[in-house]
């Protein structure tokens, strides 16, 4: 039996994020604020032993990963890309401004007008097929292909862990949401993770839980 820990982290605030725009495989820089985001998390979790760090393979999540290891105890730690923990695809929306974006979107298939309010009565996958269904190139990620990509990076991080590891992953504020309500179905998702804030899983012999999610105003030991 091997269970492992995965403290999953949104990357701090970009000008995408600042300026409301759908930002997925794109990228955009860190803010000063942004920055402020990645130091405070490298405080928050400045005492927890990790034994792995992991970053999506986007300039956003690579960099406050590398600011959270800088503020971490843990010796020789260093952080390794992968690609499979990146945002979802939202093809030819990527850039776009969200709430126009979202409007567009899901007018098909509800009567709402924003994306908190999709998710109050529907589950996320159906926003990302909606996504994919409205993209002209019909080349933005649908269900299906969100969960293939991250199941490789979950199979992955069950291949290389031991027992009672603790791991740091910088990932997006869509696919942490996406992760929470796929293992934890009755936590509340309609509203984003912060910028830097924290959601914590268990894993055990490839069983995933959800210890907790968005935790932004604690220290974490």
């Amino acid at each position: 039996m091997k269970t492992f820990e995965v403290y999953f982290v949104r990357h701090g605030q970009t000008f995408f994020n600042r300026y409301n725009r759908m930002q997925g495989w794109s990228d955009s820089p860190l803010t000063k604020k942004g920055w402020h985001d990645a130091e405070v998390a490298g405080q928050r979790l400045a005492n927890v032993p990790f034994t792995a760090a992991y970053s999506s393979d986007t300039t956003r999540a690579f960099n406050t990963a590398n600011t959270i290891v800088h503020s971490n105890k843990s010796p020789g730690l260093t952080v390794k890309q992968l690609a499979e923990f990146r945002e979802e695809f939202y093809g030819y929306f990527e850039g776009a401004d969200s709430a126009q974006t979202w409007f567009q979107v899901l007018q098909p298939i509800s009567s709402v007008r924003t994306f908190h309010e999709f998710l109050i009565d529907h589950d996320i996958s159906e926003s990302k097929n909606a996504v994919k269904a409205a993209d002209p190139f019909h080349e933005a990620e649908d269900h299906q292909d969100f969960w293939q990509r991250l199941d490789k990076g979950f199979n992955y991080l069950i291949d290389h862990s031991q027992d009672r590891d603790k791991i740091l992953v910088v990932s997006h504020g869509t696919t942490i949401r996406s992760i929470v309500g796929r293992y934890a179905p009755d936590m509340d998702i309609t509203t984003s993770p912060s910028n830097g804030s924290v959601t914590k899983l268990t894993i055990q012999d490839s069983q995933i839980s959800v210890n907790y999610f968005n935790q932004i105003d604690k220290l974490i030991n």
